[in-house]
């Protein structure tokens, strides 16, 4: 599902709203789980899962064109850890 999908549906579940709000609202979504990972907090959502952040050594890599030695810096990346009803729906089926 891409963004405008997800305004979609969510617009056709609530026909009250105008798709500016409706796009207001994910927006506000969105800012909130980026920012409190970016202050190097935790978003909990219960039964879906939950965005924490990981931090990467430093290591040296190889440029894929060149095959040149090139440093890579330590960074932080993000990391989603699905909640027990997710795992459990998706392998429902299986």
């Amino acid at each position: 599902m891409i963004r405008s999908e997800l305004l979609q549906a969510l617009g056709k579940d609530n026909p009250e709203l105008r798709p500016e709000e409706i796009e207001q609202v994910v927006e506000i979504f969105f800012d909130e789980i980026a920012g409190r990972l970016a202050e190097g907090g935790r978003v909990e959502l219960r039964g879906f899962g939950a965005f924490s952040t990981r931090e990467r050594d430093a290591r040296t890599g190889r440029n894929p064109r060149t095959g040149e030695a090139v440093e890579v810096p330590a960074k932080r990346v993000p990391y989603f850890k699905a909640g027990k009803e997710m795992r459990e729906a998706l392998n429902e089926n299986g």
